[in-house]
């Protein structure tokens, strides 16, 4: 598939808009230790202001969402359950809160690299599909952390490549929200069809049917 350098106009959509187009996109990450690139292959979006109540800006601005709120086109990394990092790309005009959350991906440069993150000191093996499985071990593979909240994804040392066509996908509810934000009511979970890597369902008990 074919890539392209987007401008930032691109993300001045909704990231109801935004997401599907994130499928199959690559995220290249530059570090002293060397460069991991993933392709994008499940994403969730999330707007805000009392309009998703599975969204962290349901209601409203806080000093934790504030990146949510634009500009447009950079990370919004978040700590959560005490010991992950989830990264989402911001979408939408300067504002208002919008952002696509970036739930699994392939790793397609760095694997090594990739994997010895995930690793650590453990000797594990990590099938490749797993690398980067999931939003907390997508961040850890690509060697982001909460210091790029914020970051500009349009400068170094970040890239990002769109694919010029708009791949295969499947909608479903969002994993592991809770409430009326993880119900069917809300389908704006995206993933690629069929692949691998993409994480497992997981409903939250407390979600709604």
């Amino acid at each position: 598939m074919t890539l392209y350098r987007p401008g930032r106009d691109v993300f001045l959509a909704s990231s109801l808009e935004v997401a599907p187009r994130l499928l199959g996109a690559v995220l290249r990450h530059e570090t002293p230790e060397g460069t991991v690139g993933l392709r994008i292959t499940e994403v969730e979006a999330y707007i805000g202001d009392g309009l998703d109540p599975g969204s962290h800006a349901f209601r409203g601005r806080t000093r934790r969402n504030a990146v949510m709120y634009g500009p447009p086109g950079h990370l919004y990394a978040y700590f959560t359950y005490g010991m992950h990092v989830c990264a989402n790309i911001v979408c939408s005009p300067e504002g208002e809160a919008s952002a696509v959350l970036l739930r699994a991906a392939e790793v397609v440069e760095g694997e090594d690299l990739a994997e010895l993150r995930r690793i650590g000191t453990s000797g594990r093996t990590i099938p490749h599909r797993d690398l980067a499985r999931g939003p907390a071990r997508l961040v850890v593979a690509a060697g982001m952390s909460l210091a790029d909240d914020g970051a500009d994804l349009f400068l170094p040392p970040f890239e990002l490549l769109l694919p010029t066509e708009q791949a295969e996908y499947s909608t479903g509810p969002r994993t592991g929200v809770s409430g009326a934000g993880g119900g069917a009511a809300y389908p704006w979970r995206y993933w690629l069809t069929g692949d691998p890597t993409v994480s497992p369902y997981k409903r939250h008990p407390r979600s709604d049917d």
